[in-house]
């Protein structure tokens, strides 16, 4: 299994680079960032920073989306940081959630993320795509490579990934939703002529180590709440869509958002948001990895079983270095 870190990039930049450096050295191979350019710094800035102080770090947004830039932008930015480092980049994509709802637009219909995975890919490697009816293609990029990771929940977008996308994203590490959207992937796979196996699994959720203790299981909970609200937002698109008591969605996954009441994206993302009190503990429980390093052992095993390729751990809570320096020390070397 691989492991991959995730931030927020949040000023300084420096502290962003200096997080993923420490991620490297204890064996982290991935280094992903929120894509929000109102909330957060640029994140493709702070992207070259830190593939200029690593040596094989692989970078990328969790996630991009199809409408705060225009997809040539995109696709120019990976080419040219391939170029500067050596094909380590990775577009993570999805419809989008924060970046697009704080600029005062709906997220990307599934038609329009599918069709921005193609382009980006595309243009990314070397070849001619349609951009706005006008064939485009970057002359000056020589063996690009650029794996596209799309982002989803609900069926119609688990189906495009396993159709389209070169990994599958998913933002919980829930075990039995786990094995639920991950078999959906590799189902669209296989009836779009694909080898399911081609498609790498990310699953992405927080992750905070600590004594098996009722009192600091219960900080670690708090630490790691804000992680439901955020999955709360996709889920309630879904429901929207679906309904409240839908085949096409496990009632595992919507139910909990009952008492939901409203967002204010300028928590988002962050320990201690103010709008998600309405999320239990077992849903912090199910969808979080918290604990002593055995017991994330023991749910990354079980993740691994299912198919998981990488394990991408959310730090936004008050133990980044100490979570990353137990991973290091007590839980990568487990599992690689």
């Amino acid at each position: 299994m691989d492991f991959g870190l995730v931030a927020q990039t949040d000023p300084p930049g420096a502290g962003t680079v200096a997080l993923m450096r420490r991620a490297e050295r204890n064996g982290f191979r991935y280094g992903w960032t929120f894509d929000s350019p109102v909330l957060w710094q640029e994140p493709y800035v702070i992207h070259s920073r830190i593939l200029a102080e690593t040596e094989q770090l692989v970078v990328g947004p969790m996630v991009t989306n199809p409408g705060t830039r225009s997809w040539e932008v995109t696709a120019s930015t990976f080419a040219t940081l391939n170029e500067m480092y050596g094909n380590r980049t990775v577009c993570g994509i999805g419809r989008g959630d924060s970046a697009m709802r704080v600029a005062g637009r709906p997220p990307a219909t599934l038609a329009r993320l599918g069709e921005a995975m193609r382009t980006i890919r595309e243009l990314a490697e070397g070849r001619e795509a349609v951009v706005g009816g006008t064939p485009v293609r970057l002359p000056w990029v020589r063996d690009g490579q650029l794996p596209v990771w799309m982002a989803a929940y609900g069926p119609k977008a688990l189906a495009l990934a396993g159709r389209e996308a070169d990994g599958f994203i998913l933002q919980l590490a829930d075990p039995l939703l786990t094995a639920w959207m991950v078999g959906a992937v590799r189902e669209a796979a296989v009836q779009a002529g694909r080898d399911p196996a081609e498609v790498t699994i990310c699953v992405a959720a927080p992750a905070y180590v600590c004594e098996d203790t009722p009192e600091a299981l219960a900080h670690a909970r708090e630490q790691c709440r804000w992680f439901g609200g955020m999955v709360g937002n996709h889920v309630a698109d879904l429901v929207a869509r679906y309904g409240e008591h839908s085949d096409a969605v496990p009632a595992a996954l919507t139910s909990y958002i009952k008492e939901r009441a409203g967002y204010d994206y300028a928590h988002h993302g962050r320990a201690g948001n103010p709008d998600t009190a309405f999320v239990p503990d077992d849903i912090v429980d199910r969808f979080c990895l918290l604990g002593p390093p055995q017991a994330h052992v023991t749910r990354l095993r079980e993740l691994a079983e299912l198919g998981v390729d990488q394990f991408a751990l959310y730090a936004m809570h008050d133990a980044k270095e100490e979570v990353v320096d137990a991973y290091g020390s007590e839980i990568i070397p487990e599992l690689v």
